[in-house]
């Protein structure tokens, strides 16, 4: 990028106007194990002390509790450790008792972490299921969260869309829709995904890009369904209509680019030529790759719109 952006967390520019702020953190990967790396090698991940991080992120947080209105947490919320040594729920339940002594919501989105643990279905009845705090509007035929009239609970993705503040919406899309993760094998999304991956990687170990001309058709990735795709334009197209201002939040990193939305290449679809606009940030658990700082990042939000890239730029720049 070449801008260098001089804004700061807690600085406002020009006639810049704060409208409200709100909490970020992704990637805890708690474990009750001993410190490890990540699954190339080349990271040390610090299992228990995540904990440790986590409750300065919500102490930091209830601090500014009257400044503050919501939090998300972007994925990897345990890591997938703790399935092979049977200690997901344990796991799981630690870190829930840190979050809830936030005074503010919390919006869950799911990453590969959180499905190496846990079924679809469990995820839906637990606790990382935030989708209580959606907004009750009526968005027409694709809202309903679920591909057909008869499509099963395993079939549904799980997004949804809230506005904390007049003229502002943020949408969770549901990154791991198309996925052999957490589903159910006897199911349509998990046939037509692992037939999509081995199409496109050959690989003994579907983890493994090596010698991919398309290096995102892992197992650890995913990609959006039709349904969710149609249900995400209904919103987009709701907003744009209504002149808010959009915050795509979701576990990977999405492009909007010549009025093209895509994730990771598996699906394209493209959308009005006014609906992009209205998307003016995204976040993703990608940007977040460093757990220990996020809890001091508060982005702040003006009343203008916040090119993508700069957001980007000025993310990065926290750390």
């Amino acid at each position: 990028m070449d801008e260098t952006p001089t804004w700061r967390p807690g600085s406002l520019t020009g006639n810049s106007e704060l409208c409200f702020s709100f909490g970020v953190i992704a990637d805890i990967q708690y474990a009750d194990l001993e410190d490890g790396y990540n699954f190339w090698g080349s990271r040390r991940r610090y299992y228990r002390h995540s904990l440790n991080l986590l409750q300065s992120a919500v102490d930091e947080w209830n601090k500014e509790n009257s400044q503050l209105e919501f939090v998300l947490q972007l994925g990897d919320i345990i890591d997938g450790f703790n399935a092979q040594h049977k200690k997901s729920e344990s796991a799981l339940r630690r870190v829930m008792n840190k979050l809830k002594k936030l005074r503010i919501p919390i919006h869950h989105t799911w990453g590969n972490h959180e499905l190496y643990n846990f079924t679809r279905d469990y995820l839906t009845q637990s606790e990382l299921n935030s989708k209580s705090l959606e907004d009750q509007i009526f968005l027409g035929s694709a809202a309903s969260g679920q591909d057909s009239p008869g499509a099963t609970a395993e079939e549904h993705y799980y997004a949804y869309h809230f506005s904390p503040v007049p003229k502002f919406r943020f949408i969770l899309l549901d990154a791991y829709d198309l996925s052999i993760l957490g589903r159910d094998k006897s199911t349509q999304k998990y046939q037509d995904s692992l037939k999509l991956l081995k199409e496109k990687n050959p690989n003994e170990n579907l983890n493994s890009p090596t010698g991919l001309a398309e290096p995102q058709f892992v197992e650890f990735n995913g990609g959006f369904s039709q349904a969710q795709l149609d249900w995400f334009n209904e919103v987009l197209t709701f907003s744009d209509t209504n002149q808010e201002k959009v915050v795509v939040v979701t576990f990977q990193f999405i492009q909007v680019l010549q009025r093209v939305f895509a994730l990771l290449g598996i699906i394209k679809m493209p959308f009005l030529s006014s609906i992009p606009i209205s998307v003016w940030c995204a976040f993703s658990q990608i940007l977040m790759e460093s757990t220990i700082l996020l809890w001091k990042g508060l982005l702040k939000l003006h009343q203008r719109a916040m090119p993508l890239e700069r957001c980007m730029s000025m993310m990065i720049n926290w750390y």
